[in-house]
Protein backbone atom coordinates (compact mmCIF):
# COMPACT_ATOMS: atom_id res chain seq x y z
CA UNK A 1 0.00 0.00 0.00
CA UNK A 2 1.47 3.19 -1.00
CA UNK A 3 0.44 6.65 0.41
CA UNK A 4 0.08 9.71 -1.98
CA UNK A 5 0.77 13.41 -1.57
CA UNK A 6 -2.84 14.32 -1.82
CA UNK A 7 -3.03 11.16 1.36
CA UNK A 8 -4.84 8.79 -0.79
CA UNK A 9 -3.44 5.22 -0.47
CA UNK A 10 -3.10 3.26 -3.62
CA UNK A 11 -2.74 -0.63 -3.57
CA UNK A 12 0.22 -1.13 -5.94
CA UNK A 13 0.08 -5.27 -5.02
CA UNK A 14 -0.23 -6.84 -8.28
CA UNK A 15 -3.50 -7.42 -10.05
CA UNK A 16 -4.76 -10.85 -9.61
CA UNK A 17 -7.37 -11.90 -11.88
CA UNK A 18 -10.88 -13.80 -10.81
CA UNK A 19 -10.33 -16.52 -12.76
CA UNK A 20 -13.33 -18.17 -11.41
CA UNK A 21 -15.47 -15.14 -12.48
CA UNK A 22 -14.05 -15.52 -15.64
CA UNK A 23 -14.87 -19.49 -15.75
CA UNK A 24 -18.36 -18.65 -14.87
CA UNK A 25 -19.09 -15.54 -17.77
CA UNK A 26 -16.91 -18.29 -20.71
CA UNK A 27 -19.48 -20.95 -19.47
CA UNK A 28 -22.65 -18.53 -20.39
CA UNK A 29 -21.12 -17.27 -23.50
CA UNK A 30 -21.99 -20.07 -25.51
CA UNK A 31 -24.80 -20.44 -27.82
CA UNK A 32 -28.44 -21.32 -26.59
CA UNK A 33 -28.18 -24.79 -28.12
CA UNK A 34 -25.21 -25.73 -26.39
CA UNK A 35 -26.95 -24.84 -23.06
CA UNK A 36 -29.99 -26.74 -23.90
CA UNK A 37 -27.80 -29.95 -24.22
CA UNK A 38 -25.98 -29.87 -21.05
CA UNK A 39 -29.46 -29.65 -19.65
CA UNK A 40 -30.75 -32.31 -21.26
CA UNK A 41 -28.03 -34.27 -20.89
CA UNK A 42 -28.22 -34.08 -16.98
CA UNK A 43 -32.13 -35.80 -17.74
CA UNK A 44 -30.92 -39.52 -18.30
CA UNK A 45 -34.30 -40.89 -18.76
CA UNK A 46 -34.86 -38.61 -21.80
CA UNK A 47 -31.79 -38.87 -22.90
CA UNK A 48 -31.69 -42.67 -23.27
CA UNK A 49 -35.59 -42.33 -24.99
CA UNK A 50 -34.42 -39.63 -27.46
CA UNK A 51 -31.78 -41.83 -28.59
CA UNK A 52 -34.37 -45.15 -28.82
CA UNK A 53 -36.76 -42.92 -30.85
CA UNK A 54 -33.85 -41.30 -33.21
CA UNK A 55 -32.84 -45.12 -33.96
CA UNK A 56 -36.23 -46.13 -34.22
CA UNK A 57 -36.85 -43.50 -36.85
CA UNK A 58 -33.82 -43.83 -38.30
CA UNK A 59 -34.78 -47.50 -39.24
CA UNK A 60 -38.02 -46.94 -40.75
CA UNK A 61 -36.72 -46.58 -44.26
CA UNK A 62 -34.68 -49.89 -44.10
CA UNK A 63 -37.36 -52.01 -42.11
CA UNK A 64 -37.87 -54.34 -45.08
CA UNK A 65 -34.36 -55.22 -45.06
CA UNK A 66 -34.20 -56.14 -41.16
CA UNK A 67 -37.26 -58.27 -41.23
CA UNK A 68 -36.88 -61.80 -42.68
CA UNK A 69 -39.99 -61.74 -44.72
CA UNK A 70 -42.60 -59.40 -45.97
CA UNK A 71 -45.86 -58.02 -43.92
CA UNK A 72 -48.30 -59.99 -45.90
CA UNK A 73 -45.97 -62.82 -46.63
CA UNK A 74 -48.12 -66.12 -45.73
CA UNK A 75 -46.73 -69.79 -44.39
CA UNK A 76 -49.78 -71.85 -44.48
CA UNK A 77 -48.57 -74.88 -42.59
CA UNK A 78 -47.17 -72.64 -39.61
CA UNK A 79 -50.32 -71.21 -38.71
CA UNK A 80 -50.35 -69.67 -34.89
CA UNK A 81 -46.30 -71.11 -35.22
CA UNK A 82 -44.87 -70.14 -31.60
CA UNK A 83 -42.09 -67.68 -31.24
CA UNK A 84 -38.70 -69.36 -32.14
CA UNK A 85 -35.22 -68.46 -30.28
CA UNK A 86 -32.04 -68.38 -32.15
CA UNK A 87 -29.63 -70.51 -30.59
CA UNK A 88 -25.57 -70.70 -30.74
CA UNK A 89 -24.48 -74.30 -29.55
CA UNK A 90 -25.64 -77.37 -30.12
CA UNK A 91 -24.06 -80.82 -28.84
CA UNK A 92 -21.52 -78.45 -26.47
CA UNK A 93 -20.03 -76.82 -30.26
CA UNK A 94 -20.61 -73.22 -31.40
CA UNK A 95 -21.66 -73.65 -34.79
CA UNK A 96 -22.84 -69.72 -35.26
CA UNK A 97 -26.74 -68.61 -34.84
CA UNK A 98 -29.55 -71.38 -35.95
CA UNK A 99 -33.16 -72.30 -35.75
CA UNK A 100 -34.91 -75.67 -34.92
CA UNK A 101 -37.32 -76.60 -37.98
CA UNK A 102 -40.47 -77.22 -36.42
CA UNK A 103 -44.03 -79.18 -37.83
CA UNK A 104 -47.28 -78.73 -36.94
CA UNK A 105 -49.32 -80.85 -35.45
CA UNK A 106 -53.08 -80.45 -34.15
CA UNK A 107 -54.41 -81.27 -30.81
CA UNK A 108 -57.31 -82.44 -30.86
CA UNK A 109 -58.22 -81.83 -27.22
CA UNK A 110 -58.21 -77.76 -27.33
CA UNK A 111 -58.20 -77.62 -31.11
CA UNK A 112 -55.33 -76.03 -31.54
CA UNK A 113 -51.91 -76.13 -33.34
CA UNK A 114 -49.20 -77.46 -31.55
CA UNK A 115 -45.36 -77.37 -32.77
CA UNK A 116 -42.71 -79.88 -32.76
CA UNK A 117 -39.10 -78.87 -32.91
CA UNK A 118 -36.56 -81.21 -34.48
CA UNK A 119 -33.87 -80.64 -32.10
CA UNK A 120 -31.69 -83.29 -34.44
CA UNK A 121 -31.57 -80.67 -37.22
CA UNK A 122 -30.33 -77.24 -36.26
CA UNK A 123 -30.78 -75.00 -39.18
CA UNK A 124 -28.20 -72.39 -39.76
CA UNK A 125 -29.46 -68.76 -40.41
CA UNK A 126 -28.25 -67.09 -43.66
CA UNK A 127 -27.14 -63.57 -43.22
CA UNK A 128 -27.29 -60.62 -46.28
CA UNK A 129 -29.78 -63.42 -47.80
CA UNK A 130 -31.88 -63.22 -50.71
CA UNK A 131 -35.90 -63.57 -49.90
CA UNK A 132 -39.18 -61.94 -50.69
CA UNK A 133 -39.34 -58.88 -53.32
CA UNK A 134 -40.22 -55.53 -51.37
CA UNK A 135 -39.31 -51.77 -51.83
CA UNK A 136 -36.79 -50.40 -49.92
CA UNK A 137 -37.29 -47.31 -48.34
CA UNK A 138 -40.88 -47.50 -50.41
CA UNK A 139 -38.36 -46.79 -53.76
CA UNK A 140 -36.23 -49.30 -54.69
CA UNK A 141 -37.16 -52.63 -55.29
CA UNK A 142 -35.02 -55.71 -53.76
CA UNK A 143 -35.09 -58.65 -52.30
CA UNK A 144 -31.93 -58.30 -50.20
CA UNK A 145 -32.55 -59.38 -46.05
CA UNK A 146 -30.46 -59.16 -43.21
CA UNK A 147 -31.10 -62.86 -41.84
CA UNK A 148 -33.09 -65.57 -43.55
CA UNK A 149 -33.56 -68.75 -42.62
CA UNK A 150 -32.86 -72.11 -44.52
CA UNK A 151 -34.88 -74.13 -47.08
CA UNK A 152 -37.35 -76.07 -44.91
CA UNK A 153 -37.38 -74.26 -41.98
CA UNK A 154 -38.52 -71.20 -40.67
CA UNK A 155 -37.42 -67.94 -38.46
CA UNK A 156 -40.32 -66.24 -36.44
CA UNK A 157 -38.81 -64.40 -33.44
CA UNK A 158 -42.15 -63.61 -32.26
CA UNK A 159 -44.17 -65.69 -33.56
CA UNK A 160 -46.89 -66.14 -36.56
CA UNK A 161 -50.45 -64.95 -36.56
CA UNK A 162 -53.59 -66.95 -37.68
CA UNK A 163 -52.46 -66.57 -41.22
CA UNK A 164 -48.82 -67.92 -40.95
CA UNK A 165 -47.72 -64.60 -41.59
CA UNK A 166 -44.23 -63.15 -39.15
CA UNK A 167 -45.17 -61.00 -36.20
CA UNK A 168 -42.04 -59.46 -35.95
CA UNK A 169 -41.78 -58.42 -39.72
CA UNK A 170 -45.12 -57.42 -39.35
CA UNK A 171 -44.07 -55.03 -36.19
CA UNK A 172 -41.65 -54.01 -38.14
CA UNK A 173 -43.30 -52.76 -41.00
CA UNK A 174 -46.10 -51.45 -39.19
CA UNK A 175 -43.76 -49.00 -37.01
CA UNK A 176 -43.71 -47.10 -40.83
CA UNK A 177 -47.36 -46.17 -40.66
CA UNK A 178 -47.79 -46.36 -36.76
CA UNK A 179 -44.74 -44.08 -36.39
CA UNK A 180 -45.43 -41.72 -39.46
CA UNK A 181 -49.08 -40.91 -38.57
CA UNK A 182 -48.10 -39.24 -35.00
CA UNK A 183 -45.50 -36.72 -37.73
CA UNK A 184 -48.11 -36.52 -40.22
CA UNK A 185 -51.00 -35.34 -37.90
CA UNK A 186 -48.80 -32.89 -35.77
CA UNK A 187 -47.98 -31.05 -38.53
CA UNK A 188 -51.91 -30.87 -39.54
CA UNK A 189 -52.51 -29.48 -35.85
CA UNK A 190 -49.44 -27.20 -35.18
CA UNK A 191 -50.25 -25.51 -38.30
CA UNK A 192 -54.01 -24.82 -37.81
CA UNK A 193 -53.49 -24.29 -33.65
CA UNK A 194 -50.67 -22.15 -34.68
CA UNK A 195 -52.18 -19.95 -37.06
CA UNK A 196 -55.00 -19.73 -35.25
CA UNK A 197 -54.21 -18.83 -31.87
CA UNK A 198 -51.83 -15.94 -33.31
CA UNK A 199 -54.26 -14.90 -34.85
CA UNK A 200 -56.77 -14.78 -31.63
CA UNK A 201 -53.98 -13.72 -29.35
CA UNK A 202 -52.22 -10.95 -31.12
CA UNK A 203 -55.63 -9.40 -32.49
CA UNK A 204 -58.07 -9.89 -30.20
CA UNK A 205 -61.34 -8.47 -30.70
CA UNK A 206 -64.13 -10.30 -32.93
CA UNK A 207 -61.58 -12.30 -34.48
CA UNK A 208 -60.75 -13.42 -30.91
CA UNK A 209 -64.01 -14.31 -30.02
CA UNK A 210 -65.09 -16.52 -32.77
CA UNK A 211 -61.95 -18.89 -32.32
CA UNK A 212 -62.98 -19.44 -29.27
CA UNK A 213 -66.13 -20.33 -29.63
CA UNK A 214 -65.10 -22.79 -31.90
CA UNK A 215 -62.29 -24.30 -29.20
CA UNK A 216 -65.22 -24.17 -27.05
CA UNK A 217 -67.56 -26.48 -29.50
CA UNK A 218 -65.03 -28.62 -30.33
CA UNK A 219 -63.49 -29.24 -27.20
CA UNK A 220 -67.11 -29.94 -25.77
CA UNK A 221 -67.08 -32.76 -28.55
CA UNK A 222 -66.54 -36.21 -26.98
CA UNK A 223 -63.37 -37.13 -28.73
CA UNK A 224 -63.66 -40.92 -29.10
CA UNK A 225 -67.32 -41.02 -30.90
CA UNK A 226 -66.30 -38.08 -32.89
CA UNK A 227 -63.05 -39.69 -34.14
CA UNK A 228 -65.30 -42.30 -34.98
CA UNK A 229 -67.56 -40.38 -37.09
CA UNK A 230 -65.27 -38.95 -39.21
CA UNK A 231 -63.70 -42.60 -39.53
CA UNK A 232 -66.43 -43.98 -40.80
CA UNK A 233 -67.42 -41.26 -43.10
CA UNK A 234 -63.97 -42.38 -45.39
CA UNK A 235 -65.17 -44.28 -48.29
CA UNK A 236 -64.26 -47.90 -48.18
CA UNK A 237 -63.01 -48.53 -52.10
CA UNK A 238 -60.33 -46.10 -50.60
CA UNK A 239 -56.77 -47.01 -51.23
CA UNK A 240 -54.28 -47.75 -48.29
CA UNK A 241 -52.44 -44.49 -48.73
CA UNK A 242 -55.58 -42.21 -49.04
CA UNK A 243 -56.99 -43.62 -45.46
CA UNK A 244 -53.62 -43.18 -44.01
CA UNK A 245 -53.42 -39.04 -45.21
CA UNK A 246 -57.22 -38.95 -44.30
CA UNK A 247 -56.84 -40.37 -41.09
CA UNK A 248 -54.20 -38.37 -40.12
CA UNK A 249 -55.56 -34.97 -40.55
CA UNK A 250 -58.37 -35.97 -38.54
CA UNK A 251 -56.45 -36.69 -36.27
CA UNK A 252 -54.51 -33.70 -36.66
CA UNK A 253 -57.64 -31.43 -37.21
CA UNK A 254 -59.52 -32.35 -33.72
CA UNK A 255 -55.64 -31.79 -31.38
CA UNK A 256 -55.52 -28.30 -32.59
CA UNK A 257 -57.73 -26.36 -29.98
CA UNK A 258 -55.28 -27.06 -27.15
CA UNK A 259 -52.70 -25.56 -28.73
CA UNK A 260 -54.32 -22.94 -30.19
CA UNK A 261 -55.24 -21.88 -26.89
CA UNK A 262 -51.65 -22.12 -25.66
CA UNK A 263 -50.77 -19.71 -28.38
CA UNK A 264 -53.29 -17.28 -27.84
CA UNK A 265 -52.69 -16.67 -23.86
CA UNK A 266 -49.04 -16.62 -24.37
CA UNK A 267 -49.32 -14.09 -27.16
CA UNK A 268 -51.77 -12.19 -25.02
CA UNK A 269 -48.67 -11.82 -22.53
CA UNK A 270 -46.35 -10.76 -24.72
CA UNK A 271 -48.06 -8.57 -27.45
CA UNK A 272 -47.78 -5.67 -24.67
CA UNK A 273 -43.89 -6.08 -24.36
CA UNK A 274 -41.75 -3.22 -25.01
CA UNK A 275 -40.07 -5.04 -28.03
CA UNK A 276 -43.02 -5.84 -29.82
CA UNK A 277 -44.48 -2.45 -29.23
CA UNK A 278 -40.99 -0.93 -30.55
CA UNK A 279 -41.19 -3.70 -33.74
CA UNK A 280 -44.86 -2.04 -34.23
CA UNK A 281 -43.00 1.55 -33.94
CA UNK A 282 -40.86 0.80 -36.75
CA UNK A 283 -43.53 0.03 -39.24
CA UNK A 284 -42.78 -3.78 -38.66
CA UNK A 285 -46.44 -5.64 -40.08
CA UNK A 286 -48.26 -7.96 -37.78
CA UNK A 287 -46.75 -11.04 -39.94
CA UNK A 288 -43.76 -10.35 -39.62
CA UNK A 289 -43.83 -9.37 -35.32
CA UNK A 290 -45.61 -12.46 -35.19
CA UNK A 291 -43.03 -14.80 -37.49
CA UNK A 292 -40.04 -13.04 -35.75
CA UNK A 293 -40.87 -11.83 -32.19
CA UNK A 294 -43.58 -13.52 -30.79
CA UNK A 295 -42.88 -17.23 -32.01
CA UNK A 296 -39.43 -17.08 -31.33
CA UNK A 297 -40.20 -16.77 -27.58
CA UNK A 298 -42.93 -19.60 -27.63
CA UNK A 299 -40.57 -21.40 -29.60
CA UNK A 300 -39.37 -23.80 -26.22
CA UNK A 301 -43.04 -24.75 -25.20
CA UNK A 302 -44.02 -25.50 -28.99
CA UNK A 303 -41.20 -28.24 -29.38
CA UNK A 304 -41.86 -29.91 -26.24
CA UNK A 305 -45.91 -29.75 -26.93
CA UNK A 306 -44.97 -31.52 -30.25
CA UNK A 307 -43.22 -34.66 -28.59
CA UNK A 308 -45.88 -34.71 -25.97
CA UNK A 309 -48.64 -34.49 -28.74
CA UNK A 310 -47.15 -37.14 -31.07
CA UNK A 311 -48.13 -40.03 -28.42
CA UNK A 312 -51.58 -38.83 -28.58
CA UNK A 313 -51.32 -39.41 -32.79
CA UNK A 314 -50.21 -42.84 -32.33
CA UNK A 315 -52.71 -43.79 -30.02
CA UNK A 316 -55.64 -42.68 -32.11
CA UNK A 317 -54.65 -44.26 -34.92
CA UNK A 318 -54.00 -47.34 -33.34
CA UNK A 319 -57.48 -47.10 -31.54
CA UNK A 320 -59.47 -46.53 -34.60
CA UNK A 321 -57.55 -48.97 -36.77
CA UNK A 322 -58.26 -51.74 -33.73
CA UNK A 323 -62.03 -50.82 -34.39
CA UNK A 324 -61.74 -50.94 -37.24
CA UNK A 325 -62.28 -47.88 -38.83
CA UNK A 326 -59.05 -46.80 -39.41
CA UNK A 327 -56.25 -47.81 -41.59
CA UNK A 328 -57.46 -51.22 -43.14
CA UNK A 329 -55.47 -54.40 -45.08
CA UNK A 330 -53.39 -55.13 -46.84
CA UNK A 331 -51.98 -52.10 -44.70
CA UNK A 332 -50.15 -52.45 -41.70
CA UNK A 333 -50.07 -51.09 -38.77
CA UNK A 334 -49.75 -52.04 -35.09
CA UNK A 335 -53.63 -50.63 -34.68
CA UNK A 336 -54.57 -53.20 -37.58
CA UNK A 337 -52.40 -55.97 -35.72
CA UNK A 338 -54.26 -55.38 -32.93
CA UNK A 339 -57.36 -55.62 -34.80
CA UNK A 340 -56.69 -59.33 -35.85
CA UNK A 341 -56.16 -60.17 -31.82
CA UNK A 342 -59.10 -59.33 -30.92
CA UNK A 343 -60.24 -62.66 -30.02
CA UNK A 344 -59.09 -63.34 -26.66
CA UNK A 345 -59.92 -67.04 -26.68
CA UNK A 346 -56.95 -66.97 -29.56
CA UNK A 347 -55.10 -64.95 -27.46
CA UNK A 348 -55.64 -67.42 -24.46
CA UNK A 349 -53.92 -69.98 -26.54
CA UNK A 350 -51.47 -67.99 -28.41
CA UNK A 351 -50.27 -65.38 -26.38
CA UNK A 352 -48.03 -64.10 -28.69
CA UNK A 353 -50.79 -62.41 -31.08
CA UNK A 354 -50.80 -59.90 -28.62
CA UNK A 355 -47.16 -58.86 -29.04
CA UNK A 356 -48.01 -55.90 -30.67
CA UNK A 357 -48.87 -54.01 -27.57
CA UNK A 358 -45.77 -53.45 -26.63
CA UNK A 359 -43.81 -51.17 -29.30
CA UNK A 360 -47.01 -48.95 -29.02
CA UNK A 361 -46.47 -48.71 -24.95
CA UNK A 362 -42.61 -48.46 -25.67
CA UNK A 363 -43.02 -46.15 -27.92
CA UNK A 364 -45.45 -43.77 -26.10
CA UNK A 365 -43.68 -43.77 -22.77
CA UNK A 366 -39.71 -42.91 -24.82
CA UNK A 367 -41.82 -39.76 -26.23
CA UNK A 368 -43.41 -38.56 -22.81
CA UNK A 369 -40.19 -39.31 -21.37
CA UNK A 370 -38.45 -37.24 -24.39
CA UNK A 371 -40.98 -34.69 -23.93
CA UNK A 372 -40.79 -34.03 -20.36
CA UNK A 373 -36.52 -34.01 -20.15
CA UNK A 374 -37.24 -30.98 -23.71
CA UNK A 375 -39.62 -29.29 -21.94
CA UNK A 376 -37.20 -29.09 -18.75
CA UNK A 377 -33.67 -28.49 -21.01
CA UNK A 378 -35.18 -25.57 -22.81
CA UNK A 379 -37.25 -23.85 -19.91
CA UNK A 380 -35.51 -20.95 -18.75
CA UNK A 381 -36.81 -20.86 -15.70
CA UNK A 382 -35.69 -23.91 -14.57
CA UNK A 383 -32.98 -24.09 -12.00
Amino acid sequence: MTQLPDGRYIDDAPYERDIGAEARHADLDVPNWVLVWRRFKRHKLGLVSGLFLLISYLLLPVAGTIAPYTANERHADHLYAPPQGIHLFHDGKFIGPYVFPITSEVDLEDYSWKYVADLDSPAKLSFFCEGSYYKLAGLFKTNRHLFCAPEGATVFLFGADRLGRDVFSRILYGAQLSLTVGLVGITVSFVIGIVLGSIAGYFGGFLDWVINRVIEILRSLPELPLWLALSAAVPSHWGPVSVFFIISIILGILDWPGLARAVRSKFLSLREEEFVRAAEMMGAKPARVIRRHLLPNFLSHLIASATLSIPAMILGETALSFLGLGLRAPAVSWGVMLNDAQNLASIEIYPWTAIPMLPIVIVVLAFNFFGDGLRDSLDPYET
